[in-house]
């Protein structure tokens, strides 16, 4: 006989948090509510569950309109740097996701440095572009600019 139950944990093979799925009723009783990943599905339990979809779907959407907020200030932003260069073009040092991190300060946007995707640091003059990623998985583009510095 099967019993459904509501996941709260995501299972291989099974499903993900929030689905209700049919499982053997042994199954259910003995592994998956003791261990706290599933509970049974009664009425109160998927009223409880779709209310804290809802919950959910809310601050998605907060959350999904703050960082949209912060894109469109990451991407009015340029941030310029002077260094100096090789006739080449090669920097003789590089700008770092540290010196990105601190000319958006300047620009008066907070972002934590580990959501700047420098793969590796900018080591050539010319624009580059940087993604950032954001909460709710918004990506913004930074626009970098670096030039030569000019010799006295």
């Amino acid at each position: 006989m099967n019993t459904s139950i509501i996941l709260k944990e995501n299972i291989d093979g099974l499903g993900i948090i929030g689905d209700v799925v049919s499982v053997k009723a042994g199954y259910a009783r003995n592994y998956l509510i003791p261990q706290g990943v599933a509970t049974v599905a009664n009425k109160r339990n998927v009223k409880e569950l779709d209310h804290q979809k809802r919950q959910l779907a809310l601050k998605l959407e907060k959350v999904t309109k703050d960082a949209e907020g912060v894109k469109a200030r990451i991407e009015k932003v340029t941030c310029a740097f002077t260094q100096r260069a090789s006739e080449e073009g090669k920097l003789f040092g590089s700008v770092t996701s540290m010196d990105l991190e601190a000319k958006l300060q300047e620009a008066g946007v907070e972002i934590e440095r580990k959501k700047i995707q420098l793969s590796e640091p900018i080591k050539s003059l010319g624009e580059h572009i940087v993604p950032v990623k954001l909460d709710a998985g918004v990506v913004a583009e930074l626009k970098i600019v670096v030039k030569a510095e000019e010799e006295a």
